[in-house]
């Protein structure tokens, strides 16, 4: 929860300070959002877009098909998870350093924050991007704020849009997301290369270090981060196969006796919070990995500073750019995904049809949306308590 206390300060901080200095940082308050305009770096987008315009155009006509493939799994796959809503929500508001019961994943705050800036800034220099490529002016760059989500933006004249042909609006449309994909694969291949050929063959593993511990679950009090757990109720937690066999047969109420590298502790497992039936601890474990004889010390000192952080902090940019540019590709209004919706359905339908369609699905979509963050991460909250 202190994570959560940190947010609402620095919420209630910057929001007090944007009002009460907004003449003099040249900030617009605009609703919930807080924008800081400049028409900065425009040069560097025309510089980019007008050093390869092919290679853009050629690469977004690419990209469309698979923001299109991206459109209809997150349909499917957000209409799909209201089948679970009720015991494990697949959509939650995850932000970095906050751990919550029942959220799947928890977001290192130092990753997290160099992850997300990634994200924003991918995404909006790609719509800057293309924009120039396809003749559209940039009228100003800037960052915002949106209630608590920090966001950028790249604000294309909208005049010069409406006058572009369908195949311009649509790569412009379509290449924040794309972008964020392209990121998302080319620091996928660098988290594969770095954990493949230069950890995995120097390294052997020695134990399941503890490397979160879920806020209000059994563990809680007992278990700690940075503990290497070598034995679970006599069985050997060398590696991550046999951790998982021995925890896989537990019921709910087993006492589990855990030998650790820093004594031995005993644990009762609970209900998981996103199925009462399966039995419950509430760590995250990572394999804890020893240098191999023949390589020298100094590679261990290497790993630890540079090549672990890095590979970590690869993930967490595949992870998050992958996650927030296929979401934003979810076909509603006035998300990327609901403008190329309404683009592809102008070629056969007229503006009615299309305004009456989008307007429906926009509606359905964030409602399914809101509903499962705030049961979702409101849940998550309430079982801290």
């Amino acid at each position: 929860m202190d994570a959560l206390w940190y947010y609402a300060i620095g919420f209630i901080l910057i929001w007090v300070i944007a009002i009460l200095f907004r003449k003099q940082l040249k900030i617009d308050v605009e609703g919930p959002f807080l924008l800081r305009r400049t028409k900065r770096l425009r040069g560097f987008i025309d510089r980019v877009a007008q050093s390869r315009p092919r290679f853009w155009r050629i690469f977004l006509n690419i990209g469309i098909p698979i923001s299109i493939f991206f459109m209809g799994l997150m349909v499917f796959t957000l209409i799909y998870s209201l089948g679970t809503l009720l015991e494990a929500p697949q959509v939650q508001i995850v932000l970095p350093g906050v751990d919550l019961p029942g959220q799947a994943i928890a977001v290192p705050f130092v990753y997290g924050i160099i992850a997300l800036f990634t994200v924003l800034v991918v995404h909006e220099f790609g719509h800057g991007i293309i924009s120039r490529v396809e003749g559209v002016r940039i009228k100003s760059i800037g960052v915002a704020l949106f209630a608590v989500i920090p966001g950028a933006f790249v604000e294309p004249d909208e005049e010069d849009v409406k006058k572009s042909k369908k195949p311009s609006r649509l790569r412009i449309y379509a290449a924040g997301s794309v972008f964020n994909l392209a990121l998302a694969v080319i620091a996928l291949i660098i988290f594969y290369v770095l954990s493949m050929f230069l950890i995995a063959p120097a390294f052997h593993s020695e134990g399941m270090e503890i490397n979160r511990v879920v806020p209000a679950s059994p563990a809680q009090g007992i278990l700690t981060t940075g503990m290497v757990i070598q034995s679970i109720n006599g069985k050997s937690t060398k590696d991550a196969n046999s951790y998982l066999k021995a925890i896989n047969n537990t019921k709910i109420g087993d006492e589990l006796t855990f030998i650790t590298d820093k004594g031995t502790y005993k644990v009762k497992t609970g209900p998981n919070p996103n199925n009462n039936s399966r039995s419950y601890i509430g760590i995250g474990t990572q394999e804890n990995l020893v240098l191999n004889s023949g390589y020298p010390p100094a590679y261990e000192t290497i790993t630890q500073w540079i090549l672990y952080p890095l590979k970590d902090l690869f993930y967490w940019i595949f992870l998050l750019n992958f996650a927030i540019g296929t979401i934003n590709l979810l076909p509603a209004r006035p998300l990327d995904g609901g403008l190329i919706f309404a683009e592809l359905l102008d070629y056969k339908l007229s503006v009615p049809q299309v305004n009456s369609i989008t307007n429906f699905l926009s509606i359905f979509l964030w409602t399914i949306l809101i509903v499962s963050v705030i049961y979702g991460t409101g849940r998550g909250i309430a079982m801290m308590f």
